[in-house]
């Protein structure tokens, strides 16, 4: 019978899984913000910030609803694959939640940079902040429970079958000691 566990072939799995899906959703967000669009005329250049939020506000609930929202959701999955990507239980929630901001707020500004040379397709600095923000909201409702749930059942596997592992640790310290280390007796040197 095959033991479910956190074994190094299973933190293994989990780390090429988290890969794969993190390029396919980078795919994705490729695709969606970096196509060309044919449209009639194109809106300038938003460098304000804060200002497209305002300006979504403005059209009414729903549709300030679903543009935020987008931008939310746009790179919020990174806040989860990024981390699992990594394949580390043990880490800093503040250092784990700092990296994963900044890799996402680079990632949200190289596909800006990106954009300014596709057509129809316009800079703003509000979509910048809302997919890091979206970023930082999914790592905090997910990875620090995840993790734990990962490391209980990590110490749940190790306390089941620890005494086995015990008995071999002792065991093989036992054949690795070969006694004392021999010692040199000085001799003085002849004038």
């Amino acid at each position: 019978m095959q033991r479910q566990g956190l074994d190094g072939s299973a933190v293994i799995r989990f780390r090429a899984a988290g890969i794969t899906l993190l390029l396919a959703h980078l795919l994705l967000v490729g695709w969606l913000t970096l196509r060309p669009i044919d449209v009639l005329w194109v809106t300038a250049a938003n460098l304000e910030p804060l200002a497209g939020i305002k300006a979504d506000l403005a059209l009414g609930p729903v549709e300030a609803a679903r543009r935020i929202g987008e931008g939310l959701l746009l790179l919020s999955p990174l806040g989860i694959l990024l981390p699992m990507a990594g394949g580390r239980l043990t880490v800093s929630p503040l250092a784990s939640l700092a990296r994963t901001v900044a890799a996402g707020a680079m990632l949200s500004l190289a596909i800006e940079l990106l954009q300014t040379g596709v057509p129809g397709q316009v800079v703003d600095v509000d979509s910048l902040l809302l997919n890091t923000a979206g970023v930082a909201l999914a790592h905090l409702a997910f990875v620090p429970a995840g993790r734990a749930r990962l490391r209980r059942r990590r110490q749940q596997l190790t306390a089941r079958s620890g005494g086995a592992r015990r008995q071999h640790g002792a065991m093989l310290r036992e054949e690795a000691s070969q006694g004392a280390t021999p010692t040199i007796s000085r001799v003085g040197i002849a004038p």
